[in-house]
């Protein structure tokens, strides 16, 4: 084999692997990750496992992962009419469908065996349970049917905080209720952010997203709306003891800067306001669990 044969043959394995970690949604795996390692510090009082952390880090990443690659098989009928994602692995052809949903299915296996001997059962079985809600209930039936299926399908997202606390304490105590709240209230805005800027192609895909639905006004407002209730739900955990004034001066930054956000793009719903929320949105989730993580440390 020739040196131009060698190096074309390692860029293909490149890109090969590029294609199997694509279906991954690595981005996204670690911004789940953050929000269940973050809540780990203030339920440990400031001392969580390390044992414990690594293993949700790790767990949590390969269930997240893994729901993420079987979303990629059963949807790769609408994915190929959207311009968005019709160069992804499985509409493209570059990888055999079946692959995604084997390796949906290993990963899930491998990350139930992670969290029960790194953390605990209870820690592992909800990782398992989250990475079902996305699979069957959001994708399999939510995501084609409801222009809703975002707001109930989001439960599967707000799991994460509960396998942190679980993996730190071994319960669910009613704190972490409020940790699962904030990402509930938050993955509407979010979301419906990113579905403003590609409205047309859900709308060739025949999914029934809200701005397709219900339009571009109805759906702003329900931005506002949903911003407005997830600042309020990020006060509880101050207000109910868990977390300290540290965590409340960055709850109520971050929120403001969200509802201003929201309220900016409702008065004016331009991509740009749009994609600049939706952004922010991302950002801003990440920055409150880091503060949820710091709060009992610096406190």
């Amino acid at each position: 084999m020739s040196v131009a044969q060698a190096l074309q043959r390692e860029r293909g394995l490149a890109a090969v692997a590029r294609d199997y970690l694509s279906l991954l949604k690595l981005r996204v795996v670690l911004l789940l990750d953050a929000t269940a390692v973050g809540v780990m510090v203030p339920a440990a009082h400031g001392h969580p496992r390390v044992g414990s952390v690594l293993a949700v880090f790790v767990g949590g990443a390969l269930a997240a992962g893994g729901a993420h690659a079987v979303n990629c098989w059963f949807d790769r009928d609408i994915d190929a009419e959207m311009n968005r994602t019709r160069r992804r692995p499985l509409p493209d052809g570059r990888l055999p469908a079946w692959h995604a949903l084997v390796l949906g299915v290993v990963l899930n296996a491998l990350a139930f065996g992670v969290l029960w001997l790194g953390a605990n059962l209870l820690a592992a079985s909800l990782a398992l349970a989250g990475a079902v809600i996305y699979v069957f209930v959001y994708t399999m039936w939510l995501k084609r049917s409801t222009p809703q299926n975002i707001v109930i399908g989001g439960a599967a997202g707000a799991v994460p905080p509960l396998v942190g606390w679980a993996a730190a304490t071994g319960n669910l105590a009613l704190p972490a209720l409020w940790l699962f709240l904030i990402v509930f209230f938050w993955t509407p805005p979010h979301f419906w952010a990113l579905a403003l800027l590609i409205r047309e192609n859900y709308a060739a895909a025949r999914i029934p997203m809200l701005p397709v639905v219900r339009g571009v006004r109805v759906t702003t407002r329900q931005i506002v709306a949903y911003s407005l209730v997830l600042v309020g739900v990020t006060i509880v955990p101050f207000a109910a003891g868990t977390l300290g004034a540290g965590y409340l001066v960055a709850a109520l930054t971050l929120g403001g800067a969200f509802v201003w956000l929201a309220v900016r793009l409702l008065r004016e719903a331009t991509p740009r306001r749009a994609a600049l929320l939706f952004h922010y949105s991302l950002l801003y989730l990440a920055l409150l669990f880091v503060a949820m993580a710091l709060d009992p440390v610096l406190g």
